[in-house]
C-alpha cells in the first residue's frame, strides 16, 4: 500500500504550514518548541531532497495521521515514496524486526522479553532501538444503540460488557448509572479486534488496573476471551458496530464517526471522552525502567484522580539509530523529524483528531532522532 494522498485539502494545508514553518525558521526569537521547530521536509539532509523508497508497516490508529505526514513529505521530495502498510501494531513489530520494514507504528511498546531483545539485535546494539510516543489519542468505548449518543459507563460495568457478564442494554449495572436514559432490553455484542492490536494491549491494560475484580485476564495486544464477534483493524470493528445494532466495541477515537461514546467513571466522576483529557492521563504516567538512551517507552497511568480520561492510547514510531543503507537512515530521519515537529503534530491533530504531545516528550524524541546516522 503507498500512500501517496494529493488531495487539494491536504495540499492547501501542506502549503500554509510550509510558509508558516519557513517562517517559523527564520525567526530568532523562535518559540515554545524545543529542538524540533522548523524541521519538516528535509531536516535530515540539510536541505537536500530526499529520494528513494521507505517502508513501514504497523497501527491502523495511526493511519490517517501517517497519510497527512506521508503527503507533506512526499509532497515536498517528489521523488520520495513512503510505503505504509496498516496492519496491526502486532505485525507491524514483527515486520521491522525481521528487517521487512524501516520502521513500525505501533500502539504498544515494545515488550520486555525475547520481542525486545529482537528489536535489539536487528538494530545492531541495545543502545539502538528508538521508540518515540508521538500520538495521543483517547479510545472510545463506541456503541451502535439508535436514540443513544452517550452512556455513563463505570470500568467494572465496561469489564463485563466485554467479559460477557452484562448482556443487555437494560440491565440494571447500566441503568442505575443512567437514570435518564431509556434503555431497550435489546442484546449486547461486543466486537474485538481478531488481530494482534495496540489498542487491544491498551484497552486491556486498563481493565485490568480499573477493574480487576471483574477483568481477570492480563494484558495483551491479543483479546484473551475465546469466540464472539470480533473484526481485523479500527476500520473493521467500527464497520461491524456501524451496521449493528446493539453492538459495542473499544477503538481509536478519531475513527469513532457518530456512533455513541461511553463516558468513563473515573474517581466517582464520569469523564467526558476528549483528546485533551487523554494527553492529561499521558503526562500523569511514567517512563518504562530500564530501556536504552532513545527508547522513550511510558507506562500508562490507567487510574487516574484527576479528570483525565482513563482509556488512553499511546502510539509510537520504532526505528534504529543506525541503517545499512544512508539514503533510508536519512528518510527515516526526515520523517521523524517531521512527525514529532509543532507541523507534523499540528497535521495529526487536523486528520486524526489526536493530542499534541508535550514540549517534554518532542524534545526527547528529537534527541534519538538526532542520533540518527545518515
Amino acid at each position: 500500500m503507498v500512500i501517496r494522498r494529493k488531495g487539494l485539502l491536504v495540499l492547501a494545508l501542506v502549503a500554509v504550514l510550509g510558509l508558516v514553518a519557513a517562517a517559523c525558521s527564520n525567526d530568532d526569537n523562535g518559540g515554545n518548541t524545543g529542538s524540533t521547530g522548523g524541521t519538516s521536509s528535509t531536516g535530515a539532509t540539510g536541505g537536500a531532497p530526499l529520494s528513494g523508497e521507505l517502508n513501514g508497516a504497523g497501527s491502523t490508529a495511526q493511519q490517517a495521521a501517517m497519510e497527512a505526514w506521508v503527503a507533506t513529505l512526499t509532497g515536498d521530495n517528489p521523488d520520495l515514496t513512503i510505503n505504509y502498510d496498516p496492519v496491526g501494531s502486532g505485525a507491524g513489530r514483527e515486520q521491522f524486526i525481521a528487517g521487512g520494514a524501516d520502521f513500525a507504528g505501533s500502539d504498544a511498546y515494545l515488550a520486555e522479553g525475547d520481542e525486545l531483545t529482537s528489536a535489539q539485535q536487528r538494530c545492531g546494539g541495545p543502545d539502538n532501538v528508538i521508540e518515540l510516543p508521538v500520538y495521543i489519542s483517547p479510545i472510545a468505548v463506541a456503541f451502535n444503540l439508535p436514540g443513544v449518543d452517550s452512556l455513563n459507563l463505570t470500568s467494572d460495568t465496561i469489564a463485563k460488557i466485554f467479559n460477557g457478564d452484562i448482556t443487555t442494554w437494560n440491565d440494571p449495572a447500566i441503568a442505575g448509572d443512567n437514570s435518564d436514559v431509556n434503555l431497550p432490553d435489546t442484546a449486547i455484542t461486543p466486537v474485538h479486534r481478531s488481530d494482534d492490536s495496540g489498542t487491544t494491549q491498551n484497552f486491556t491494560e486498563y481493565l485490568s488496573a480499573a477493574a480487576p475484580d471483574a477483568w481477570t485476564y492480563p494484558p495483551d495486544d491479543v483479546w484473551p476471551i475465546k469466540g464472539g464477534e470480533s473484526a481485523e483493524g479500527t476500520s473493521g470493528v467500527i464497520d461491524a458496530v456501524t451496521n449493528g445494532e446493539g453492538t459495542i466495541t473499544y477503538a481509536d477515537a478519531s475513527q469513532a464517526g457518530e456512533l455513541g461514546k461511553a463516558k468513563v467513571e473515573v474517581n466517582g466522576q464520569f469523564v467526558e471522552i476528549s483528546a485533551q483529557a487523554a494527553a492529561d492521563a499521558i503526562d500523569a504516567s511514567t517512563p518504562v525502567k530500564g530501556r536504552g538512551p532513545y527508547d522513550f517507552a511510558i507506562d500508562v497511568n490507567r487510574t487516574p484522580q484527576n479528570g483525565e480520561y482513563p482509556i488512553v492510547l499511546l502510539s509510537y514510531q520504532i526505528g534504529c539509530t543506525t541503517y545499512d543503507d544512508p539514503g533510508t537512515a536519512a528518510n527515516v530521519k526526515a520523517l521523524f523529524s517531521l512527525i514529532v515537529s509543532p507541523e507534523g503534530q499540528q497535521l495529526a491533530a487536523q486528520n486524526a483528531g489526536s493530542a499534541p504531545i508535550s514540549d517534554t516528550l518532542a524534545q526527547e524524541a528529537q534527541t534519538a532522532i538526532d542520533a540518527i546516522q545518515t
